[in-house]
């Protein structure tokens, strides 16, 4: 028997209009602008927990690798309700949950509390962002790269208005009540856009592109079949090695400006003066949400592979100069853009690759799986800050962090681009 499953025979519905598309895309990427501060927002609630309670930093940034986990093992989960149930419940439940999880976090006294809230909102947030860029990568099978990347931008960028009004009611009123406020103002919105959000029918959509730069199968693989796939492992590895480096700076941003001293010195760019962890922050998230659709865009063109080794080689290279240069209030705040400019783009790359090799009909639970391997990354957060406690500073951190980008860089177009050619091939004559 074929280890792969045909799409089932299903009476084809008329085809939607481009705009009815670009609509559920558009409810698609408000929702994930709405979950963004609750991994985005989390580094400048850090300094002021570390004040109140008096935990040492890698205690409390445990909370944000648990919400990662949380927010990623989970998405193969409910990405199987999405495809069984449709997105409308997933991301209704979500929105309860992300709410519900810094209200928590409000009332936490405890580092306890503190994992405990913040697993809530990353289970609430894995069922948003995985529904979201599933439900993208089904709509648009013409357009995928850049789908995904639109979607996964309003999780990148989504938090870059609120990063001043965040700082803020820090500043004002307290973590405490910032972390109730946000946190249940996002969850009520998300739980209002989740009534608006549907799934394609059969023959809604176009067909697969045909594209001598982008290799996609007309098979679909069902998750279970997924796993077997050592290909599958091949793009989980990649997206780990990649992925940490950009969690280690969103974690640690403003304490890395804090024990390099730039903090809190005034930086003007473009006739804009904020401090350079706030104007780092805001570019920062801006950069990360803009080279989503770009790079997806490009990979529509190119072909995934060959954008990543460019992105990923860029990444690297932004790592090593943040770390050679960021010492400098300006070059701090233009280098983290770079990096995170070059970083972003995986969570639209690797999704479109991954519904490229196995299929669209199960995407959202195997587009889940392989974004599981962002927790995974998660874990080695925690490692990089008691790497920084026992050595006084950050240079092992950085210089591993690049060198696994230059890694990914070369996988990419040395390995992953031609297996993935033959594994696409195998299943057209299956």
């Amino acid at each position: 028997m074929s280890d792969m499953v045909q799409a089932t025979a299903a009476p084809a519905a008329a085809r939607v209009s481009d705009t009815y598309r670009w609509m559920q895309l558009a409810i698609g990427v408000a929702a994930m602008v709405m979950i963004a501060n609750y991994q985005y927002g989390w580094t400048f609630f850090v300094p002021d927990i570390q004040k109140k309670f008096g935990w040492d930093r890698a205690s409390i940034q445990w909370a944000f690798t648990l919400f990662v986990l949380f927010e990623t093992w989970l998405v193969p989960v409910e990405g199987w309700f999405v495809d069984k149930y449709g997105p409308r419940i997933v991301v209704l439940v979500g929105g309860i949950l992300c709410a519900l999880g810094w209200a928590i976090n409000a009332q936490a006294t405890s580092l306890n509390g503190y994992y405990l809230g913040m697993i809530i909102a990353g289970i609430g947030a894995g069922g948003v962002y995985g529904t979201c860029v599933g439900n993208a990568l089904k709509w648009f099978p013409d357009k995928r790269g850049l789908a995904a990347g639109i979607t996964a931008a309003g999780f990148g960028a989504g938090s870059a208005l609120t990063v001043a009004p965040i700082q803020a009611m820090i500043k004002d009123s307290g973590f405490q009540t910032t972390f109730l406020y946000f946190g249940l103002g996002q969850g009520i919105i998300i739980v209002l856009l989740s009534f608006f959000l549907l799934a394609p029918k059969a023959g809604q959509v176009p067909a697969v592109v045909a594209n001598a730069n982008i290799i996609q199968t007309r098979r679909n693989y069902q998750p279970t079949e997924v796993l077997r796939q050592p290909i599958f492992w091949l793009m989980y590895f990649m997206f780990v090695i990649v992925g940490a480096g950009g969690l280690m700076v969103t974690a640690n941003l403003k304490p890395i400006a804090v024990d390099w001293k730039v903090d809190s010195v005034p930086v003007t760019l473009m006739a804009v003066t904020m401090t350079a962890v706030t104007f780092a922050a805001t570019i920062d998230r801006v950069l990360n949400g803009l080279t989503r659709p770009f790079f997806g865009w490009i990979s529509d063109m190119i072909g995934r592979e060959n954008t990543m080794f460019i992105a990923f080689g860029m990444e690297g290279i932004g790592i090593w100069m943040l770390y050679l240069w960021g010492h400098d209030p300006v070059w701090f705040v233009l280098l983290s853009g770079f990096v995170f400019f070059a970083w972003g783009e995986i969570y639209s790359l690797f999704p479109s690759t991954c519904t490229d090799t196995f299929g669209a009909k199960f995407a959202t639970t195997n587009a889940g799986l392989l974004y599981t391997a962002k927790g995974t990354a998660a874990l080695l957060v925690p490692i990089a800050n008691y790497m920084q406690q026992s050595s006084g500073n950050w240079d092992k951190v950085f210089i591993i962090a690049a060198g696994a980008n230059i890694l990914a860089s070369l996988l990419a177009i040395m390995l992953l681009k031609p297996w993935r050619k033959i594994v696409v091939a195998k299943s057209a004559t299956a």
